[in-house]
């Protein structure tokens, strides 16, 4: 076990884990953040999205000690109940949620992607979003609520 000092949702926070652990358990497990969840451990459905130094990243397979020097942001870090980001507040608009399992890493994607391709086509968002899963079916929602952020951020 290693102390380390990672800077989570804009605070430093000094940590106790081994340096291989993955991320998504310190910010649940020591920080006790719920916005990034497990899915499959395996990165591949993007439930534990967060953004490491700016950039889109599975933490189930991020080591904690890749965290440190560079800013997390986790889905609380976005925005507040009382002034939530406008990711946030357009899922709630357009319902892009049913069990609201993947919320957390479609809205962390989509704010990565947003950040880069501020005005996107439907196809774009289609593309940008395949790698993260919902298996409620909501896609058509959630590209209509990527559509409504990238309206009111621009």
């Amino acid at each position: 076990m290693a102390k380390m000092v990672i800077q989570v949702n804009g605070g430093r926070h000094a940590v106790t884990a081994t340096p291989d652990t993955p991320l998504l358990y310190v910010l649940r497990n020591e920080l006790h953040l719920h916005g990034p969840r497990f899915g499959c451990g395996l990165s591949q459905c993007g439930a534990c999205t967060v953004h490491l130094d700016g950039k889109a990243v599975r933490s189930c397979v991020t080591p904690v000690a890749g965290a440190v020097g560079k800013p997390v942001v986790t889905l609380e870090g976005l925005g507040t109940a009382a002034k939530p980001h406008p990711l946030q507040q357009a899922f709630i608009d357009q319902q892009a949620a049913q069990c609201g399992y993947c919320t957390n890493g479609m809205i962390m994607a989509a704010s990565s992607f947003l950040k880069v391709t501020p005005r996107p086509t439907q196809e774009q968002i289609q593309k940008a979003m395949t790698p993260w899963l919902c298996r409620c079916g909501t896609h058509h929602r959630i590209v209509a609520a990527i559509q409504q952020a990238a309206k009111a951020m621009a």
